[in-house]
């Protein structure tokens, strides 16, 4: 039996075959095994022969786990946290667990496994000396907007999840985002039987996936911003933007006031593509 703590313990993204000893051993010695998801964990535990107890703990229970886990590892118990796939706390829930157990004064331990954002970073072939995760995007709105914003002007090799129904939609908002030319990685159902690495500019990703049924994860990979793509405000985005929020409802004001925190337009710049779009009008209405 492991000592009394919390471990986190990295599961395969695909492939099976890839789960480490050491994960077998502490997933067997502990007293209980939280996962995202018990169905998917549960198929884990009969290729490897694990019987531990097994419970759920997701976004919708992980505050009543919380005090559940406290409790064990005060009776001198060992847990671990597993997710579907990968890293538990990486785009998933484990953050407000491993917060309290810390905090409480228990001990947090990792056993790492694969990982499908160093996967996707090492078979793009761009730099990631230095890279910008920024795990699921946004469904719609300004949270949305904002995160594309991040995409386009990152200095960084921008790494990115999306489901495979949206990954047309994301790549096409790129589009829209000026970064067709901009160069990306797709990667999909990593270590799996039907793994694919495509790599192309973001439109002709985007043209390919329009019209493909895709399946399985996804991990985007994409290029970095240029100096200048990084520093010089996508207006041709901004106009786009302020055309959608007018055809909301919006104001003139109000769109000016979106498009400063969007994109980082001065004032004057930010009122100028407003009323291009249709500012006089839509103050109006």
């Amino acid at each position: 039996m492991p000592e009394a703590a919390l471990y986190l313990v990295g599961t395969p993204i695909g492939n099976l075959d890839d789960f480490a000893p050491r994960g077998v051993e502490t997933l067997s010695g502990v007293a209980v095994v939280y996962a995202e998801d018990t169905r998917r964990t549960a198929v884990l535990f009969r290729r490897f022969d694990i019987g531990t107890s097994l419970r759920s703990l997701h976004s919708h229970n992980e505050a009543s786990r919380c005090d559940e886990i406290l409790e064990l590892l005060a009776a001198g118990q060992a847990c671990a946290l597993v997710t579907d796939a990968g890293a538990p706390g990486v785009s998933d829930p484990g953050a407000r667990l491993v917060r309290s157990v810390s905090d409480a004064g228990f001990e947090v331990r990792t056993i790492p496994g694969p990982s499908a954002v160093t996967a996707a970073a090492g078979l793009s072939g761009f730099p990631v000396d230095r890279f910008l995760f920024l795990g699921f995007p946004p469904r719609k709105g300004r949270e949305r907007a904002q995160w594309l914003g991040q995409c386009a002007g990152s200095k960084e090799t921008v790494i990115v999840f999306e489901a495979p129904g949206r990954l047309a939609s994301l790549l096409d908002d790129w589009v829209s985002r000026g970064l067709g030319d901009r160069a990306c990685c797709v990667c999909r159902e990593l270590t799996k039987l039907h793994e694919e690495v495509r790599r192309g500019t973001v439109a002709a990703l985007a043209e390919y996936y329009g019209r493909e049924q895709v399946r399985g994860e996804v991990t985007l990979v994409l290029e970095a911003a240029l100096d200048s793509e990084a520093e010089t405000p996508d207006l041709e985005a901004a106009r786009h933007r302020a055309a959608a929020l007018f055809r909301d409802g919006h104001g003139a004001r109000a769109v000016s006031a979106a498009l400063r925190e969007e994109f980082g337009l001065s004032r004057n710049d930010a009122y100028a593509v407003a009323l291009a779009a249709g500012g006089e009008e839509g103050e109006g209405r």
